[in-house]
Formats: C-alpha cells, structure tokens, sequence
C-alpha cells in the first residue's frame, strides 16, 4: 500500500519516528508521500530522510509547495520553482483553497493556486490539491487551468458525487483517507458512486485519524484501515484493493512498479 499524503516530518513525529516507520512497513506500506506545507518543509523533509535513511524498506518522497493557509500575500514564483524543479520533487504541493479558517486572503489563495498549476504543467508534475469550503471556485480554476497536461489529486476528498464526478473529468484523482471511515460523514455513501479506478489511498497524518482512532495522532500505518473501508464499501478483498489504488497511485506519481 502507498500513503501518498502524511506531513511525517512535522514535530508529532520527532519521539517515535523510527517506530512509525516500521509500524507502517509491518503492515504492508511500500512508499510514502510528503506533501509541503510552506518553504521550511524541504529542510524538515531532508532531515526526516535522513535520519531515517534505510531504517525500513519504506521510501519516502517528497513534494514542494505553499499550503494555502500559508498564503498570506504574494508567493516568490522563482523560489518555488526552483523548489518544485529538483529531480527528488516528485509532485507540485500541497496547494489548492482553504476558506474555512478565514476568507481574509482568498485573492492570494486564488494566485497561488494558478501558480502552483503553471508550474505543475510546465514540469509535467501533478499537483496535489487541498480543499476546504471551497470546492466550486477550486474546480473552476482547474478547469481554466486545463490544458490536456494538467493531472494530480483532490486530496482529503470530501465532496459530493457530482463534484466527484467533475474533478475526475478534469484529470483528477481522489484521495481517500480516513474520513470515508467516519460512521455519519457520508464520505462512503459517496465514493461508492465513484469509480474506484480513480481513487489513491491517503491518511493526512497526523490529522484525521480513521476509526477506531478518530480524534488521536494519524499515521501512515492507519492507511490500511482506509483500504480495508474500501474493500467493505466495493466487496473487494483488501489485496485487491491495494493493487487498484497503488497502481493509481504510482501512475500518477510516477512511481516504479
């Protein structure tokens, strides 16, 4: 199984890193995805790596990009560049839209968005986008943005299946993570809709724990829970599972099978 969204390198982790990793590896983890949340995250990236350098079989990749909480005025594009044009960069992100802690830098948000999409096209990288009350003006931006080459994944996704339905039209992927296995959020009804050859397995950690963990630090391990949903809401094996969403996941990411 891939987890293609945990922020590991953040503080949650500095205690138990070591053991994190190998709680991930005994349960079947192959490979995990760092997304960025702002400039600092390459140092942090960088010193989890290699700290942890061949402690497990996991490996770890990185991505580049400015969380949009995180924008609060204009992004220096050629800092990011050349950021998200190191070879170790595997995909453009996290950015996307976040109106729900505050709508005080919406125009900023929009900017960096449409940024982070030139940029993901000019490097043929997928883009990884967050979405928080915010779904109709995301979509509308990557609609625009589309040009035939723009590809990535609607992270955390939490939508409606019509939404579902427009991201995946718009060469999207859905990341589903621990919410689908919330008992009233409604997430499974949805994705059961979806086409689940669209789907990658996700666990935002350490936020958004599944359950039985709900409300607790998140980790890559847990990924398994999201696949094992999965498997109940598809009545398909996990096995199966794990091989649709990780060939998903490593064609999109450029991943070796």
């Amino acid at each position: 199984m891939i987890d293609t969204h945990a922020h590991i390198y953040l503080p949650q982790f500095e205690d138990d890193g070591a053991e994190m990793l190998m709680r991930a590896e005994s349960v079947g983890i192959t490979d995990i995805l760092m997304p960025a949340i702002d400039f600092e995250s390459e140092k942090q990236m960088d010193s989890l790596i290699s700290e942890h350098a061949g402690q497990t079989t996991i490996k770890l990749h990185r991505m580049a990009g400015i969380h949009p909480c995180d924008v609060t005025g204009t992004i220096d594009e050629k800092r990011l560049l050349d950021w998200c044009s190191k070879p170790e960069i595997l995909a453009v992100g996290e950015t996307g839209l976040d109106y729900y802690w505050s709508t005080e830098h919406v125009s900023d948000q929009k900017k960096s968005l449409k940024l982070h999409c030139k940029i993901s096209k000019s490097l043929n990288k997928p883009i990884v986008l967050h979405n928080r009350d915010s779904t109709t003006d995301l979509l509308d931006i990557i609609e625009s943005e589309q040009n035939g080459t723009l590809r990535g994944v609607w992270h955390c996704f939490t939508g409606t299946i019509e939404e579902g339905k427009r991201a995946i039209d718009l060469g999207l992927q859905l990341g589903i993570g621990g919410v689908v296995t919330f008992k009233n959020g409604g997430v499974d009804k949805t994705v059961k809709q979806l086409d689940l050859n669209q789907f990658i397995l996700e666990t935002d950690a350490p936020y958004l724990a599944p359950t039985p963990h709900r409300g607790k630090r998140n980790e890559p391990m847990y990924t398994q829970l999201v696949g094992i949903k999965l498997s109940e809401i598809f009545d398909l094996t996990l096995s199966e599972i794990d091989i649709i969403t990780s060939s998903n996941a490593r064609k999109l990411f450029t991943l070796e099978f």
